[in-house]
């Protein structure tokens, strides 16, 4: 596999589109914060990070429904930044997500954060994904 992330938002796109309510995904260092994050922004229930058979384990996360109307909390995930086409930007031009309601993902010289994260704290990095 060339590339794990976007791996990752496609099992999670797949599961919200069969309405499922846990999705098991391998884990790695860079999924664990990038779950990490969605579940600080409310974009997903729950997660447990489960070691087992699997050599990095597995993140079981419960996606998040509204109870009345049966909708994800996620719209959309959109992989930005690929193997053969990085994308990078700098503080000063920081991508907005849906004019300030999505978040987009950074991987920064300080760890994995979002974009009004790394806008406050005046760096920039690699663009991996929006999410809103």
């Amino acid at each position: 596999m060339t590339d794990p992330i976007a791996d990752y938002l496609t099992r999670l796109r797949n599961a919200i589109k069969a309405q499922h309510r846990v999705v098991e995904v391998p884990a790695s260092r860079l999924k664990k914060e990038i779950t990490k994050i969605l579940f600080e922004k409310g974009y997903i229930l729950n997660y447990k990070f489960v070691e087992g058979e699997v050599p990095g384990g597995t993140i079981k996360i419960a996606l998040k429904y509204d109870p009345v109307d049966k909708v994800n909390a996620i719209k959309c995930l959109k992989r930005v930044s690929r193997p053969g086409l990085r994308q990078y930007t700098g503080y000063k031009d920081m991508p907005r997500v849906l004019n300030g309601l999505g978040i987009a993902i950074l991987s920064t010289s300080k760890g994995i954060m979002t974009n009004k994260e790394a806008l406050v704290q005046k760096i920039g990095g690699e663009v991996l994904c929006y999410i809103y």
